[in-house]
């Protein structure tokens, strides 16, 4: 995948994750260690970006994982890991959504998500399904601001099988969807 944008004029480029990118996106999770924290309960960690291609939840397969960095000014700025009919056929799952903590309220998240949605759309996905942890305050304005809708915070019955961090498992997440197309 490619998509080309542009915000305020400077272009923006999300494509597929390649092996070279992952020193970049590590960097990107190292900068993002305030959203790590609050998500797993600890930093990033160097074998952050490989369990990002084998994390799945139980009876998905790697066919519908989507990894995605996001570059701005040709530097990679963020990271996407989407799954294709999560939680239900007609849906993406984002798991993981991040801009790196200079480069977030320029629009090029905002910006990013319309144009997956809508590549989404493109593929017959009516909804988009994602998560905050309790308490992360820019994540949820983040989401409302692409109209999410907010469910009871639960806490999560299963991450997928991967490693989770200290308190990941006991945090309470707000699931969030929008419909697209």
């Amino acid at each position: 995948m490619r998509i080309d944008l542009s915000v305020d004029g400077h272009p923006v480029v999300v494509r597929d994750l390649e092996p070279a990118d992952e020193q970049a996106v590590l960097a990107v999770f190292a900068a993002s260690d305030d959203w790590f924290v609050a998500a797993t309960g600890q930093p990033s960690a160097p074998g952050d970006v490989q369990s990002a291609y084998y994390s799945l939840p139980e009876g998905h397969e790697f066919d519908d994982k989507v990894l995605l960095v996001i570059e701005a000014d040709r530097e990679i700025v963020g990271f996407v890991d989407a799954l294709r009919r999560y939680p239900h056929s007609a849906s993406v799952g984002i798991g993981t959504f991040l801009i790196r903590p200079e480069f977030r309220r320029l629009g090029i998240g905002r910006t990013v998500a319309q144009a997956l949605s809508a590549a989404a759309a493109e593929q017959d996905f009516v909804q988009v399904s994602a998560h905050v942890v309790e308490g992360w305050a820019p994540g949820r304005k983040f989401l409302a601001t692409l109209g999410a809708t907010f469910s009871k915070p639960a806490v999560p019955g299963g991450i997928g099988n991967r490693n989770v961090g200290p308190d990941e498992g006991s945090k309470k997440v707000i699931p969030a969807t929008f419909m697209i197309g």
